[in-house]
């Protein structure tokens, strides 16, 4: 992100993204797939990438990995409240437990690391969570659009329709914000490498995953992101990790395992008539 800014990153990555993808699908025979769906596609592109890519890199600004990825672990509680409220599939009692456990951890961990005090870069951390809440509420919203409207649409239509239309989105203020200065080579190599390894390969085998799964169960990939997220934050970045960050991740992770249904209270559970 160093050399790009925020905006410029999130639009390079999905314009990357779909020069790898775009090819491929036309080289697929998908064209009449994604013409057929193409205004859906590109929607859930602006939900699902746009806003959100913008948001992760202006918060990684703000505050460190560690954070911002146990921030992101909550993307399976937003997608449950997306799908009770938009889907009608009310949580049992045990995911309403978990809903409950999960946003209590997001309230702990902001308690001790939120502060509207101006930064270097003229944010704050309070911004930068708030940043991370609303990518992971796009992306909760995202994958119950696609269960609804884009279900039996191929994986790599989804995959290449959404970053076409991400990029097309973020275009205008890429030119806006482009940097002053000439971004390094170092810059370029690594944004390329969010574009093709993170984005476009990425987002195939999501929106496989969405189709096959279901949306509820492919948003539990999240729960892999605090692990390596923190692990890399310390070891390339020299982050430190806190045990009250490390607590409250763990409040999160077990509210968002309880909401998604990965597992259930047994004293929640329904009884069975006789």
């Amino acid at each position: 992100m160093v050399g790009f800014g925020p905006v410029a990153t999130a639009a390079l990555r999905v314009i990357i993204a779909s020069a790898v993808l775009l090819p491929l699908m036309l080289l697929r025979g998908h064209r009449a797939d994604f013409v057929l769906h193409w205004k859906k596609v590109l929607l859930v592109g602006v939900i699902n990438s746009a806003i959100p890519f913008v948001c992760i890199a202006f918060a990684l600004q703000n505050i460190s990995i560690g954070q911002s990825s146990v921030l992101n672990a909550t993307v399976p509680l937003f997608g449950a409240l997306i799908a009770w409220f938009w889907l009608g599939e009310r949580p049992s009692g045990s995911r309403a437990v978990g809903l409950l456990i999960g946003f209590a951890g997001i309230a702990l961990l902001a308690s001790e690391n939120a502060s509207f005090e101006a930064n270097p870069l003229g944010g704050s951390s309070a911004w930068g969570i708030a940043a991370s809440l609303l990518a992971c509420l796009c992306y909760g919203i995202a994958a119950s659009y696609t269960r609804r409207f884009l279900g039996g649409v191929p994986s790599l239509v989804s995959a290449t329709g959404s970053q076409l239309g991400a990029s097309i989105f973020l275009l205008p203020f890429c030119l806006w914000f482009w940097p002053a200065q000439a971004p390094s080579t170092q810059a370029w190599l690594a944004v390329s490498a969010l574009g093709v390894l993170c984005t476009g390969t990425a987002y195939i085998l999501y929106f496989r995953l969405i189709a096959t799964a279901g949306p509820g169960r492919a948003l539990t990939v999240t729960f892999a992101i605090p692990v390596f997220a923190i692990a890399y934050g310390v070891v390339l970045l020299g982050e430190g990790v806190t045990q009250w960050m490390l607590g409250c991740a763990l409040v999160i992770v077990l509210g968002t395992s309880l909401s998604s249904g990965l597992w259930s209270l047994p004293f929640l559970k329904p009884r069975r008539a006789d």
